[in-house]
């Protein structure tokens, strides 16, 4: 019977310990995760909007129509989604579709986002960007857009959805799930990244 419980002590201490780095890890993620836009009126070269929230798209628009980037990228749009479906969502879109927007439809997740933008801003010849996404998407972003462009020049612009309540996010279940959720899939990307070889932008 000692035998037994020495021979669990051990694995059950490290996965305490697992547990209470994943936990802390969690606390510090949701801790950095960005208050406010830094550099609101620096001008890029490109605006990429990564799909995924209607308030992600409307601030691109509003951001080609301030005259901070030349051109728009919205990243992982479905293939039945059009041009003019997206004149329903933001009206004023419409006198920038025909020379400025282009819908991205190759990306199916950030990854692919990354590698999507990457191939856009080598091939019209762009230096920098603007990124779009929502806050608590935007360190998981940041990784995978760093890793797949090192050496362009990017500005993260967040996006803050009412929907989560970063504000004491443990007392709202679901925005505490999507943190959580999110928190995984950036550990993960932070190991695809070390494996994966770097971009060539």
């Amino acid at each position: 019977m000692r035998q037994s419980i020495r021979f669990l002590r051990f694995p059950l201490i490290a996965a305490a310990v697992c547990a209470s780095g994943l936990v802390i890890g969690f606390l510090i993620f949701v801790s950095n995760l960005p208050r406010e836009v830094e550099n609101p009126d620096r001008h890029t070269d490109a605006i990429v909007v990564l799909t995924g929230g209607s308030d992600r798209v409307a601030t691109g628009i509003k951001l080609l129509e301030r005259g901070l980037g030349k051109h728009l990228l919205i990243s992982g749009v479905p293939d039945e989604v059009a041009l003019r479906d997206l004149t329903m969502q933001v009206p004023s879109a419409a006198s920038w579709i025909a020379c400025c927007i282009t819908l991205g439809r190759v990306a199916l997740d950030t990854l692919g986002n990354a590698d999507e933008a990457a191939d856009w801003m080598h091939r019209h010849g762009f230096q920098s960007l603007r990124l779009v996404t929502a806050h608590y998407h935007m360190p998981r972003s940041k990784l995978l857009f760093k890793h797949a462009m090192p050496t362009m020049s990017i500005v993260f612009h967040p996006v803050f959805p009412a929907t989560v309540r970063s504000e004491n996010w443990w007392r709202w279940p679901g925005t505490t799930k999507l943190l959580a959720q999110e928190y995984i899939k950036y550990i993960a990307a932070f190991f695809i990244t070390a494996i994966l070889p770097t971009g060539k932008f």
